[in-house]
């Protein structure tokens, strides 16, 4: 095994662990925080260091001015948008189940990057998809009264599914001048703003009570390693692989997001989710 492929199944282990993991704590933060305020300090402290890293490491932060917009939109759909949309849904469903709804990103992004990218859809991939959907078909028809009853919580998850597979995509689509570190500093920190905006509007930070002890190291695990490390790895390893294979390795994530969900949280280990869990 060549030294990038030893680089790329690293990148796949940290992400799949940290981000797994980040499941059951942003439920944790999300009993103290609110979700925007929650996403104004992840995005605006995750910024902050990601781009102290980058310059530690030598890498400029300004992109040229041509790359500009593209990474933004490209940030504003995989940071802003999944991001933002995860936490509400993880407020109207079980984050086991949230995490599995999530994964079906690998499907759009295959889906996308043959029409933007000229990928080929091999019969591997399309196998590998299909088994996927499977799980998710398994996993929704399990509860289909109360998915009828309150579908926010599962068409949030799907939302955030689709807005980080054209992410992905829009990220795939050029080659960037701008290093890994510098562009995940960028993409995170074009979130920031927006998101802050939404926070003074509609929940008053001022006004939140100061958070627990835990709640607090919880949310410093939050911005260290799911939102500085793991982006800088996501934006890496999209970089290095096929954008629809870059998303597969993503499903390591929803394994590790379930059972730290049932050990963290106490949810529920039912057949239909260690179904789903199979399949995927």
């Amino acid at each position: 095994m060549s030294g990038h492929r030893y680089r790329d199944v690293l990148l796949v282990l940290v992400i799949g662990a940290f981000w797994g993991l980040n499941w059951p704590a942003v439920k944790t933060i999300l009993g103290e925080i609110p979700p925007w305020t929650l996403r104004a300090l992840g995005f605006t402290l995750g910024a902050a260091l990601l781009a102290g890293i980058a310059r530690v490491c030598g890498q400029p932060l300004l992109p040229p001015r041509g790359e500009r917009w593209p990474l933004a939109a490209a940030g504003l759909l995989t940071v802003f948008g999944f991001n933002v949309l995860t936490a509400f849904g993880q407020l109207h469903t079980e984050t086991s189940r949230a995490a599995i709804i999530a994964f079906t990103m690998p499907m759009w992004a295959a889906a996308l990057s043959v029409p933007f990218l000229g990928e080929r859809m091999t019969p591997n991939r399309v196998a590998s998809l299909a088994l996927g959907m499977l799980g998710l078909a398994a996993l929704l028809q399990a509860d289909l009264a109360g998915l009828l009853a309150d579908p926010v919580g599962p068409l949030c998850m799907l939302a955030a599914a689709v807005s980080w597979a054209a992410g992905t995509v829009a990220l795939k689509r050029r080659e960037w001048s701008v290093r890994p570190v510098a562009r995940a500093a960028w993409m995170v920190g074009c979130s920031a703003p927006p998101a802050i905006a939404a926070a003074f509007i509609a929940e008053s930070p001022a006004a939140v009570p100061w958070p627990s002890t835990t709640v607090l190291l919880v949310l410093a695990y939050h911005v260290v390693f799911p939102m500085v490390v793991c982006h800088a790895a996501w934006v890496s390893l999209v970089g290095g692989l096929p954008a629809s294979v870059a998303a597969i390795g993503t499903l390591l994530i929803p394994v590790v997001g379930v059972f730290s969900a049932v050990a963290l949280l106490g949810d529920p280990l039912t057949a239909a989710k260690l179904t789903a869990l199979a399949l995927v």
